[in-house]
């Protein structure tokens, strides 16, 4: 594994850290406001956060190119806006019914099983990237199938599994999570990670609010009591956490990416043990072990390497 591949895998580890501890922050926020809006505020507080970090960074990076002697022009600077723009959009649609689809489905199911059905767009996405002519190494391939494995013992500790009638909607949603890491994987090469973050929120937040309007009343009384949780969730969980996942994403796979990002069931079970003093059984440790060893194997380097390496 080679030093940008280092860097990209611990940016992920630690978005999947944050978004471990945002289950706490939904919980809590969602005890004063309805669903629909809670996911249009978050969107849109998150997109308000970012605007100085876009104009920061887009002057920054002129700044690196004018030192370099390779200023970008007019054009090259409206095709990089453009790109960034219709990532966002196109970011912004998918991670909006990813979120509203788990919140219903999650009314008929439990919370576990939401989690490791939800999680299962760890396998979801090498294939249906198979369609979009990517390639899926063997140790690739092996980490996705030990994620789900682990995920399950993690997240099924009752042993009973069945279907129930939002596991069906929370398996959809588990699509649009899978479109969503290689939407992001297409577009973060491609343009400034904060700008695409930014109009993917504004986007989703729009989306939001035209949901919410119809599906729930408001009140300016339940998002107060619902802002400090709110704010949590937004900057963090959402501008900080979608950001840095975009950043991670230039330099990994996908599918080691989804991996990786899975660990968000991992520190959700250690947060709630930290933090609510719920207790950890076995078998979920091992599903911690298990998800553990599932991102090591694909950061393995391949014999080629290893010679190609002595070689040189």
């Amino acid at each position: 594994m080679n030093k940008s591949q280092l860097k990209a895998t611990l940016i992920l580890l630690l978005v999947a850290m944050i978004w471990g501890t945002s289950f706490i922050g939904q919980k809590v926020g969602m005890d004063s406001i309805g669903p629909f809006f809670f996911v249009a505020f978050r969107m849109t507080f998150a997109g308000i956060a970012l605007i100085p970090v876009v104009l920061l960074s887009e002057r920054s990076t002129d700044r690196a190119l004018a030192k370099k002697g390779t200023p970008r022009t007019e054009e090259e600077k409206k095709a990089a806006l453009r790109t960034g723009v219709i990532g966002g959009l196109c970011c912004g649609v998918v991670i909006y019914f990813a979120n509203c689809l788990q919140q219903i489905g999650i009314v008929t199911t439990s919370a576990g099983k939401a989690a490791f059905i939800t999680a299962l767009y760890v396998i979801l996405v090498p294939i249906v990237g198979i369609f979009l002519k990517h390639k899926t190494g063997i140790k690739v391939w092996i980490g996705a199938v030990l994620a789900v494995i682990g995920l399950y013992l993690l997240c099924i500790t009752g042993g009973d599994f069945h279907l129930a009638p939002g596991d069906l909607i929370i398996l959809i949603c588990a699509f649009f999570w899978a479109f969503h890491v290689l939407v992001m994987d297409h577009f973060a090469p491609k343009a400034n990670v904060a700008l695409i973050v930014c109009v993917q929120s504004f986007t989703a937040g729009a989306i939001g609010f035209a949901v919410a309007f119809t599906r729930e009343t408001f009140a300016w009384s339940d998002v107060a009591g619902a802002l400090p949780s709110l704010l949590y969730v937004a900057i963090f969980c959402s501008a900080v956490a979608y950001t840095l996942q975009g950043v991670g994403q230039r330099d990994a796979d996908p599918t080691v990416a989804s991996i990786v990002m899975s660990l968000e069931s991992v520190f959700a079970v250690i947060s709630g043990f930290l933090l609510l003093h719920e207790t950890l059984s076995s078998r979920e440790l091992l599903g911690c072990v298990i998800m553990l060893i599932a991102i090591i194997i694909p950061q393995l380097p391949d014999k080629k390497s290893k010679i190609e390496s002595a070689a040189a």
